[in-house]
Parts: C-alpha cells; structure tokens; sequence
C-alpha cells in the first residue's frame, strides 16, 4: 500500500472512531468495553472538574493503559509516544463529534437511539477496519496487544481476547464502584462485543476492494 492510502487510511480511523463513540455515547445502551472505562471516569468526575470532558478521560485512561503495558513487558519505547497522541486527537475529535452533536446527553426518543447506536457500531468498525490498513500509530490498546504478544510469544488473537475481557471486567467494576449502576456498560456492550468483529471484517472487504481497483476502471468515462 502507497503512502497516500496508508495516512488517508489513518485520518479516516480517527475521524470515524470519534464520531462512533459519540454516537454510542449518545444512545446510551453503553459502549464497547474499550471506550466505557474513559467514559465511566468522566461521568464519575465531570461535576468535580468541568474542563474533564469525554475526551479528556480517553486519553487519560489510554496513558494508564501504555503506562501499565510498559510495567508488564518492562520497556518503554519513544514511538509509544505516538500511539499515545493519536489517543491525545482521538480524545480532541470525540469532544468535536459531541459538540456537533449537541452534547453527551443521551437521546430522549428511543428511535433515535436505537439509530444512533446501529450507527456508532458502524461507523466505529469502520475506523478500526481503516487502522488495519495503516501501518500508522494507533490508539494505545492496539499497541498494547501487539507489544504483549511479541514480549511473551503469544498469538495476538489470544492476548486481544484477554485484553478484551479484562477491559469488560474494569468497566463493570467501575461502573458499580464508581457510579452504583450500569452506565457506561449495558446491553449495547454486550451488542458490540458480539458483532464488531465481524462488521469490521465486512468493512475490510470494502476497504481492501475500493483500494485495488484502479483510476480507469472506477471512472470508466476518463
């Protein structure tokens, strides 16, 4: 892949994952257990701290998050920096996203939660199927999964389900300890967990065929 697709690719995945955790975040059946820990944080501490938005927290948790993969594999790299500000922009585009949005208040009409929940699984798949296209830094968690499965000779798949499960596990325990209910997580993280695998493997599909097919035979007037 050629330079210009790889940072189309990875403007494109900040874009979309901001707009989908503002529209998950909207609908309020909860995020994916990657988003609902940054989320339950500013919920937990917006009335205390104004200027500790959504975004804030995101990149907050994401510098706990490298700092706590640096202490497993025992290394610290300065191109973590970079993964680290592509969560600090991601944190930026989420707020700009709620803005426009009108706001983190969730929807009042369930139909339109239900459709801003469908289209924040989406779009959000979408962005991450575009990273997946770019050998450009990512958000902390990717890292943090390829630097654990290279330190400790372990399939990626298998370290991103423990990652995974582990970050479900901190979003309920946060969500009771934190909030005493089921705020950031809920039926729309089981939702997510269940189906985001596979619309991302859908939208590689389409990624992967839009950038092989050539100028000449995607303008056939020319």
């Amino acid at each position: 892949m050629n330079k210009k697709y790889r940072v189309i690719n990875w403007i494109f995945y900040e874009l979309f994952v901001g707009l989908g955790i503002a529209l998950c975040t909207k609908a309020g059946f909860g995020l994916s257990m990657i988003a609902a820990p940054p989320y339950i944080l500013h919920v937990w501490l917006r009335d205390y701290f104004p200027w500790y938005t959504q975004g804030t927290s995101e990149y907050v948790w994401e510098a706990v998050v490298l700092l706590v993969t640096c202490l497993i594999i025992r290394k610290f790299s300065p191109k973590y920096l970079l993964s680290f500000l592509a969560a600090v922009i991601t944190g930026f585009i989420i707020d700009g996203w709620l803005f426009l949005l009108g706001g983190n208040a969730v929807y009042a009409g369930m139909p339109a939660r239900v459709l801003s929940f469908a289209a924040g699984l989406i779009v959000c798949a979408l962005g991450v199927a575009f990273i997946f296209r770019s050998n450009l830094p990512a958000q902390t968690y990717e890292l943090s999964v390829k630097e654990i499965a290279a330190r400790f000779g372990i399939p990626s798949a298998k370290v991103k389900q423990y990652f995974d499960i582990t970050m479900l596990v901190i979003s309920v325990v946060l969500d009771l300890l934190l909030l005493h209910k089921f705020t950031g997580t809920g039926i729309g993280t089981v939702i997510a967990t269940l189906v985001n695998s596979t619309i991302i493997n859908i939208w590689l599909k389409v990624i992967d065929k839009i950038e092989r097919t050539p100028a000449s035979e995607s303008n056939p007037e020319k």
